[in-house]
């Protein structure tokens, strides 16, 4: 009987991921012969609830009813496909609210602990899109910490990785929480150097919310950044890479004064970034950009 119930457990709980899951239920009374039931509109496909291809928005219940199931189901498919559904109706302003209300994010937030990189993944996600409340934040800024070590110490230019770097993006769009990061800045330029491409551009982000922000000048200016940190301001470097790497040049310089720099440069150690940006190395690449083919470049030096 005990794995009669389980099987049918399990059952009803695929049931209602895949009702819950990118599908708007369409909650009707009806009469069956001496009671009143609530009837679910049919569920779709188990590929839609991966695809992310959806046109409604869940409600209230219907979102209590996934968190639910998020909490109580330790089966990984499900997990995945309940956090995918989430985040996506967590780009609506609406749902970002009732799933803090709901107490949702300890429990979005308690799967990046997940050894399952997929479903790490899909938490970060999920967060990434409820951090563009201003209030969520104030809850998400737990995970702040441990995501700024799963960037560090994870597999570079992993899925997990950028979504990790696309939260803490979020997370810094404002100042309230950058001081969070100090700690972590050297890291993040290795794995600005280190990384590819696309890692390469999210760490820009990143940083590029820093360094608006005078109060983290010093801290940016203070980390010891590889020498090959220059070579971001190389002529062949792509223009999404080599714009932002000047913007977080320039930035930084707007908020360091002239006076203030010429009294400052001796309390920075070697290996900074403040020496590599002071340096001859730099000065001669942008003198030499200056001449470079693409008129924005041109206008950023």
């Amino acid at each position: 009987m005990g794995g009669a119930r389980d099987v049918g457990w399990v059952a009803a709980g695929l049931i209602l991921a895949a009702g819950a899951c990118y599908c708007f239920y369409k909650l009707t009374r009806g009469r069956r012969r001496g009671g009143r039931r609530l009837r679910l509109r049919p569920s779709r496909s188990a590929e839609d609830l991966t695809s992310g291809s959806y046109d409604d928005t869940l409600n209230a219940e219907q979102v209590q009813k996934l968190l639910y199931l998020l909490e109580s189901t330790e089966d990984p498919i499900i997990i995945e496909r309940a956090l995918v559904t989430l985040g996506n109706n967590a780009a609506f302003s609406a749902n970002q609210i009732v799933i803090r209300e709901l107490g949702g994010i300890p429990i979005v937030g308690s799967k990046i602990n997940n050894p399952n990189q997929s479903i790490k993944e899909k938490a970060l996600n999920a967060l990434n899109n409820l951090s563009v409340n201003v209030e969520n934040q104030v809850k998400i800024k737990v995970y702040v910490s441990q995501v700024c070590e799963d960037v560090i110490s994870g597999p570079l230019n992993s899925a997990v990785q950028l979504a990790g770097l696309r939260l803490l993006t979020n997370m810094t769009v404002t100042n309230a929480h950058q001081d969070m990061l100090s700690s972590y800045i050297t890291d993040l330029f290795h794995v600005l150097v280190t990384g590819n491409g696309s890692t390469k551009v999210q760490v820009l982000k990143l940083l590029l919310n820093l360094s608006e922000n005078p109060a983290m000048t010093d801290q940016l200016l203070d980390a010891q950044v590889d020498s090959s940190f220059l070579s971001l301001l190389d002529g062949h470097v792509p223009k999404e890479i080599l714009l932002r790497a000047l913007t977080l040049l320039q930035n930084i310089t707007d908020c360091l004064s002239e006076e203030r720099r010429l009294a400052t440069q001796t309390t920075f150690p070697a290996g900074s970034l403040f020496s590599l940006l002071y340096g001859k190395e730099c000065a001669q690449k942008m003198k030499a950009l200056v001449h470079h083919h693409d008129a924005d470049v041109k206008e950023k030096v």
